[in-house]
């Protein structure tokens, strides 16, 4: 939806065997995007991976200003005057 604050793209893959690391990966596409690495199978659960992001930006704070750019971009909320 071209929302100013949404990650393009959201989900970041890496095929290195020590990668995703917090230090270097936890602010990929302004911290709003998932880093996934090492992906391999399993036996329990069929695939495991890990996955990083960054809590306070993509959680709580990043989740509220998405969601109101989600509500204007829909015409939920009035225009300013």
């Amino acid at each position: 939806m071209g929302l100013p604050s949404a990650p393009d793209p959201f989900l970041v893959y890496f095929d290195e065997p020590d990668r995703p690391q917090p230090r270097k990966d936890r602010d990929a596409d302004k911290a709003m995007a998932v880093t996934v690495g090492r992906l391999r199978r399993c036996n329990v659960f069929d695939i495991r991976f890990l996955g990083l992001h960054h809590n306070t930006v993509r959680g709580a704070a990043g989740g509220a200003i998405l969601t109101a750019e989600l509500l204007k971009a829909r015409g939920y909320l009035a225009p300013n005057p």
